[in-house]
């Protein structure tokens, strides 16, 4: 093992050469740009014996990917925002053709009254295109979950592309530790890729045909039922990786102070690591409150929430995306899934088109939760940062 002072995006590029990749199809966006540059630095400089192929956009990066999974070959490709939207149209057909391609989205706004800084609203949307989907929290987690994303893939349990998302700048362009794997230690970890179905010129078959009304729902059907058994496979992983490297993430998600919490708030990516400094002012005085760390939006884990907060009296939901009927997306699923339960729950948005989630915001937030205890919250959804009055 060696440490290193790197970016999330250097840390994912680590990974992918770890991971002993053979195919990388890529387009530069802002802010995953830097993924490519070091992955090509990697392969020009002779460290990492795999194909980088430039593709015209995201569109043919996908289509490209396609193709080498297709192949037989270990497939990894990044993009972002705009370049996610440009992939849309391809997203869907890996997942239908059980193509385990690993993918990280550096995650930033979209559309009209676009920047370069961070939102959800990017991957979000993505969520029905069959590709598991994972928000990972720092640069260590970043690296992780690259190699383990390839185990959770390839399982012929799965053999499904992963999203590995990450939050723009917040972890894309800024440096911390990070604990690099030796080789040897991650070809222990991961197994040589072995595809299914693979195209064979000595073989031909025909991939992803138009598929009548009489085929068409049944292949829909193998795909969820594959997406609800990925739940077993990523706990498997997590704990063989935790065995194998001394650390582990959960699972499908995290909890932190959760075993006598009254209230609590379930966060993803960055805004986890500010909530869970607040949750320990919080318990240093006396007041029980805990945080659930989601990673996994799909699969969504819907059984193991439940079981999460049974005990709890209130529950607040952290959104750095909006679906524009004033709810967030993870507070549209939560609820949801959560029906069955007693429980106050309210959702908050805030850090939307990059704008900085603070301490104090994040302080107010828990402070809303907590207030919901004693009866019917105020309002369902509260807007952190405006500078105009909510109404």
């Amino acid at each position: 093992m060696v440490t290193k002072v790197i970016s999330a995006d250097h840390a994912v590029a680590w990974g992918v050469r770890l991971g002993r990749v053979e195919v990388i199809p890529g387009f530069p966006i802002t802010p995953q740009t830097l993924i490519m540059e070091q992955l090509s630095e990697f392969i020009n400089d002779g460290e990492f014996d795999a194909d980088f192929i430039p593709g015209e956009s995201e569109h043919s990066v996908m289509s490209i990917a396609v193709g080498a999974s297709a192949g037989g070959v270990r497939t990894f490709t990044a993009t972002s925002s705009q370049g996610l939207a440009l992939m849309h149209e391809m997203l869907y057909a890996p997942p239908q053709i059980r193509l385990p391609i690993v993918m990280v989205n550096v995650n930033r706004s979209l559309g009209a009254a676009s920047g370069i800084w961070l939102e959800h609203n990017d991957s979000m949307p993505e969520r029905e295109s069959g590709w598991l989907q994972v928000y990972v929290e720092d640069n260590q987690e970043a690296l992780d979950m690259v190699i383990q994303g390839f185990r959770i893939a390839e399982d012929e349990r799965v053999m499904m592309p992963i999203m590995i998302c990450l939050d723009g700048f917040v972890l894309s362009h800024t440096v911390e530790k990070v604990e690099v794997p030796e080789q040897a230690e991650v070809d222990r970890f991961l197994p040589k890729f072995k595809p299914m179905n693979m195209l064979d010129p000595a073989d031909p078959r025909l991939i992803n045909p138009l598929v009548p009304p009489e085929y068409a729902m049944e292949m829909r059907y193998q795909l969820d039922r594959a997406m609800d058994d990925s739940r077993i496979v990523i706990k498997e992983v997590d704990e063989a990786y935790a065995r194998a490297f001394g650390r582990g993430y959960g699972g499908l998600f995290d909890t932190y102070q959760m075993e006598d919490a009254e209230f609590a708030l379930l966060s993803l990516g960055t805004a986890t690591t500010t909530a869970r400094g607040v949750v320990d002012e919080l318990r240093s005085k006396g007041k029980k409150a805990g945080l659930i760390k989601m990673r996994f939006m799909r699969p969504f884990p819907e059984k193991e929430l439940l079981e999460a907060t049974k005990d709890l009296k209130a529950l607040g939901v952290f959104d750095r995306s909006v679906g524009f009927n004033s709810f967030g997306p993870v507070f549209t699923e939560v609820r949801g899934a959560l029906r069955p339960l007693r429980l106050q729950i309210t959702d908050h948005i805030a850090g939307l088109g990059g704008r900085d989630l603070t301490l104090e915001e994040m302080r107010d937030i828990f402070a809303r939760i907590e207030e919901s205890l004693s009866g019917r919250a105020e309002r369902d959804v509260y807007w952190y940062g405006l500078r105009g009055r909510q109404r």
